[in-house]
């Protein structure tokens, strides 16, 4: 009983949030990305996704952790949205954290992704989706590395990669 307690607790406090997030504090990058509003109903998205893509972009869920073919990836390029193929991440962005998704420290652009806030599950976070689909990608904390501070923790499902040419 006590194992599986104090693995929920760490868990929980792996991924949780030290402090809101300063989104001024990051940089804007030279790369243009297209944030118009796919106009898609939720009908036209079930159809055109696969069911564990659609339950996390559309529905907000989640992969198990440690679960995800990005998690431990370290080929060199971007990573997309499979919804709407915006550019998310630049692989240069991504590190380890052991929180078990894959993490960037900073998006591709300042204008890649929106940040909403989330307070399901009794916690507050940082909610990110792509600027273009809106589909949802994960969350954002204030405990990465430097330059930013910040931690992208996102599903693996939601990204699709290219590697550099």
């Amino acid at each position: 009983m006590y194992k599986y307690l104090f693995i929920f607790v760490t868990l929980f406090v792996a991924c949780s949030p030290k402090k809101s997030i300063n989104k001024t504090s990051m940089e804007e990058k030279s790369i243009a990305v297209d944030t118009t509003n796919l106009p898609k109903t939720d009908q036209e998205w079930k159809k055109i996704l696969p069911e564990e893509v659609y339950e996390i972009s559309r529905n907000k869920g989640t992969e198990r952790a440690f679960t995800g073919k990005y998690n431990e990836h370290k080929e060199v390029g971007t990573y997309y949205c499979i919804a709407c193929s915006n550019p998310l991440f630049k692989s240069n962005g991504k590190f380890e954290s052991s929180c078990g998704w894959p993490s960037f420290f900073e998006p591709i652009t300042k204008g890649s992704i929106i940040y909403l806030p989330d307070n399901t599950h009794g916690m507050k976070r940082t909610e990110v989706v792509c600027a273009k689909c809106k589909g949802h990608l994960g969350h954002v904390f204030e405990d990465g590395p430097p330059p930013t501070g910040l931690r992208y923790c996102i599903n693996s499902v939601i990204l699709k990669f290219e590697g550099s040419k």
